[in-house]
Protein backbone atom coordinates (compact mmCIF):
# COMPACT_ATOMS: atom_id res chain seq x y z
CA UNK A 1 0.00 0.00 0.00
CA UNK A 2 1.17 3.59 -1.09
CA UNK A 3 2.76 5.99 1.35
CA UNK A 4 1.22 9.54 1.07
CA UNK A 5 4.04 12.27 0.55
CA UNK A 6 3.28 15.95 2.81
CA UNK A 7 3.74 19.19 1.09
CA UNK A 8 6.45 19.63 3.17
CA UNK A 9 8.70 16.91 1.64
CA UNK A 10 7.53 17.34 -1.45
CA UNK A 11 8.85 20.83 -1.68
CA UNK A 12 12.24 19.58 0.15
CA UNK A 13 13.09 18.10 -3.20
CA UNK A 14 11.70 21.15 -5.14
CA UNK A 15 13.82 23.71 -4.03
CA UNK A 16 16.57 21.27 -3.34
CA UNK A 17 16.84 22.30 0.44
CA UNK A 18 20.58 22.03 1.58
CA UNK A 19 19.02 21.45 5.02
CA UNK A 20 16.15 18.74 4.31
CA UNK A 21 15.91 17.61 0.76
CA UNK A 22 18.96 14.70 0.98
CA UNK A 23 16.88 13.35 4.29
CA UNK A 24 14.04 13.23 2.19
CA UNK A 25 15.25 11.54 -0.63
CA UNK A 26 17.11 9.35 0.88
CA UNK A 27 13.29 8.73 2.88
CA UNK A 28 10.89 8.38 -0.31
CA UNK A 29 13.81 6.13 -1.67
CA UNK A 30 13.53 3.69 0.67
CA UNK A 31 9.55 3.27 0.81
CA UNK A 32 9.57 3.91 -3.18
CA UNK A 33 8.82 -0.02 -3.12
CA UNK A 34 5.37 0.76 -1.72
CA UNK A 35 4.26 3.40 -3.86
CA UNK A 36 4.22 7.22 -3.69
CA UNK A 37 1.41 9.38 -4.10
CA UNK A 38 0.10 13.19 -3.12
CA UNK A 39 -3.41 13.92 -2.22
CA UNK A 40 -4.83 16.34 -4.43
CA UNK A 41 -4.54 18.76 -1.72
CA UNK A 42 -0.89 18.74 -2.21
CA UNK A 43 -1.09 18.96 -5.57
CA UNK A 44 -2.56 22.44 -4.70
CA UNK A 45 -0.18 23.72 -2.29
CA UNK A 46 2.55 22.73 -5.19
CA UNK A 47 1.25 25.42 -7.90
CA UNK A 48 3.11 28.64 -6.53
CA UNK A 49 6.61 26.73 -6.74
CA UNK A 50 5.45 25.68 -10.16
CA UNK A 51 4.32 29.04 -11.29
CA UNK A 52 0.61 27.83 -11.84
CA UNK A 53 1.94 25.40 -13.94
CA UNK A 54 -0.16 22.06 -13.92
CA UNK A 55 2.14 20.30 -16.53
CA UNK A 56 5.33 21.34 -14.95
CA UNK A 57 3.99 20.06 -11.57
CA UNK A 58 2.67 16.62 -12.83
CA UNK A 59 6.29 16.15 -14.87
CA UNK A 60 7.98 16.90 -12.01
CA UNK A 61 5.86 14.44 -9.67
CA UNK A 62 6.21 11.76 -12.27
CA UNK A 63 10.12 12.17 -12.47
CA UNK A 64 10.26 11.59 -8.84
CA UNK A 65 8.22 8.76 -9.25
CA UNK A 66 4.98 9.86 -7.17
CA UNK A 67 1.38 9.48 -8.41
CA UNK A 68 -1.10 12.16 -8.61
CA UNK A 69 -3.83 9.86 -9.61
CA UNK A 70 -5.43 9.20 -6.43
CA UNK A 71 -9.16 10.33 -6.20
CA UNK A 72 -10.23 12.03 -2.99
CA UNK A 73 -13.40 10.28 -1.77
CA UNK A 74 -16.73 10.85 0.60
CA UNK A 75 -14.96 8.72 3.44
CA UNK A 76 -12.24 11.24 2.88
CA UNK A 77 -14.72 13.79 3.45
CA UNK A 78 -16.34 12.79 6.36
CA UNK A 79 -13.03 11.96 8.26
CA UNK A 80 -11.64 15.92 7.66
CA UNK A 81 -15.12 16.57 8.93
CA UNK A 82 -15.00 15.62 12.30
CA UNK A 83 -10.86 16.11 12.30
CA UNK A 84 -11.86 19.79 11.76
CA UNK A 85 -14.40 19.70 14.17
CA UNK A 86 -11.91 17.58 16.90
CA UNK A 87 -8.84 20.14 16.08
CA UNK A 88 -11.19 23.17 16.68
CA UNK A 89 -12.56 22.03 19.71
CA UNK A 90 -8.71 21.65 21.31
CA UNK A 91 -7.89 24.73 19.77
CA UNK A 92 -10.68 26.71 22.06
CA UNK A 93 -9.82 25.13 24.93
CA UNK A 94 -5.55 25.42 24.05
CA UNK A 95 -4.61 22.56 23.46
CA UNK A 96 -3.58 22.83 20.23
CA UNK A 97 -2.11 25.67 17.78
CA UNK A 98 -3.61 27.15 15.22
CA UNK A 99 -2.99 25.39 11.76
CA UNK A 100 -4.13 25.52 8.11
CA UNK A 101 -6.99 22.76 7.16
CA UNK A 102 -5.08 21.68 4.52
CA UNK A 103 -2.95 19.67 7.07
CA UNK A 104 -6.21 18.28 8.06
CA UNK A 105 -7.66 17.30 4.82
CA UNK A 106 -3.90 15.88 3.93
CA UNK A 107 -4.56 13.23 7.00
CA UNK A 108 -7.60 12.38 6.05
CA UNK A 109 -6.85 11.46 2.98
CA UNK A 110 -3.95 9.56 4.34
CA UNK A 111 -5.29 7.23 6.16
CA UNK A 112 -6.68 5.05 3.51
CA UNK A 113 -3.15 4.72 2.62
CA UNK A 114 0.18 2.82 4.22
CA UNK A 115 0.50 6.47 6.19
CA UNK A 116 1.95 9.56 5.35
CA UNK A 117 5.74 10.75 5.04
CA UNK A 118 5.92 14.27 6.46
CA UNK A 119 8.21 17.04 8.45
CA UNK A 120 5.74 17.98 10.17
CA UNK A 121 5.05 14.73 12.34
CA UNK A 122 3.89 16.81 15.40
CA UNK A 123 1.33 18.00 13.49
CA UNK A 124 -0.48 15.03 12.19
CA UNK A 125 -0.23 13.07 15.11
CA UNK A 126 -2.04 15.94 17.03
CA UNK A 127 -4.94 15.43 14.20
CA UNK A 128 -4.85 11.82 13.96
CA UNK A 129 -2.91 9.79 16.18
CA UNK A 130 -3.21 6.50 14.92
CA UNK A 131 -2.08 7.57 11.43
CA UNK A 132 1.74 5.78 10.53
CA UNK A 133 4.33 8.70 10.49
CA UNK A 134 7.93 8.59 9.06
CA UNK A 135 10.08 11.61 9.27
CA UNK A 136 12.60 12.05 6.79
Amino acid sequence: MAWVIDTSVILDLVTGDPTFEPASTACLQAHLGYGLVISPITFVELGPSFGGDDVATEEFLKASHIGTSEFWTPADTLLAHRLWHQHQQRRRQLQAAKRPVADVLIAAFAQRFQGVITRNAADFRNLLPALQIVEP
